[in-house]
Formats: C-alpha cells, sequence, structure tokens
C-alpha cells in the first residue's frame, strides 16, 4: 500500500457545451467515465500536466487552460489516496483519438446534464462538493 496521497489532473475540456469523458479499461475505475488526465509529474506545472495528458490520451489540442476545483478521493480497498486536480481547457483542434486502448475503451462528448453512468468517483466527489462545471466552473 502507498501511505502518500498522489496529486491527480483530470482535464475537463469544454467543446460547443460538451465536455470529453472516456471510459475507463485499467482496474482502477474501470468502466467508469472519466476526464482525459494521469499523474502530476515531478517539475511539471498543473497546466503542463493538462496539455501534455490531453496529447497523449487524444491526441487533441486544447486552449485557455484554468484551474478548477480540487477534490479529494479515496480508493481505500486499493491503497490509493488522491488530490485531484481538475484543469478547465476550451478545445482548440484535433478529434479525440484512441492513443491509449490498453487505458481507455472510448471517447465520447456529453452535456453536463447527460452524462453517462457509471461516472469515476472524482466526479462522485464533486457532486458532493456541489460543484458544477456546465459553465466552465466561474
Amino acid at each position: 500500500m502507498n501511505t502518500i496521497p498522489r496529486i491527480g489532473v483530470g482535464v475537463c475540456v469544454i467543446k460547443d457545451g460538451k465536455v470529453l469523458l472516456g471510459k475507463r479499461l485499467n482496474a482502477h475505475g474501470q468502466g467508469t467515465w472519466a476526464f482525459p488526465g494521469g499523474h502530476l509529474e515531478f517539475g511539471e506545472t498543473v497546466a503542463e500536466c493538462a496539455v501534455r495528458e490531453m496529447e497523449e490520451e487524444t491526441g487533441m489540442q486544447i486552449a485557455n487552460i484554468r484551474r478548477g476545483p480540487f477534490t479529494e478521493d479515496f480508493f481505500l480497498d486499493q491503497g490509493k489516496h488522491y488530490i485531484t486536480i481538475i484543469m478547465i481547457a476550451d478545445w482548440q483542434a484535433g478529434e479525440p483519438e484512441l492513443r491509449e486502448p490498453h487505458k481507455c475503451e472510448q471517447w465520447a462528448w456529453f452535456e453536463w446534464d447527460a452524462l453517462p453512468e457509471p461516472l469515476f468517483p472524482t466526479f462522485a466527489n464533486l457532486a458532493k462538493a456541489n460543484i458544477n462545471l456546465k459553465n466552465g466552473w466561474q
């Protein structure tokens, strides 16, 4: 068990009023829908992490990157504890590609009021905190 919390970065990409979600394949959250994202690396800013993860996972380019909320995510049965920083970004170019097919089954755009189920636990934590990203979290 890792007893040191990790920092995760989720990227809420907005295009035409919709957000991009991927259906997870890996053991951590398999079958749930989540933002693109991953671990913050040493020496990397959170915005740099958002750009890198978007390129690695989807091949897309984002713009107007800004800080959103954060969540405290406990996966005690898996021995994981995350602080997840949500970055908000506007779509700039490209369509989502499955660049890591061993981690993600598919990418799709969703209206905030019509999100798929089941959602990754970070979303539940956003809801518990009464956070809605529908309008870019202002």
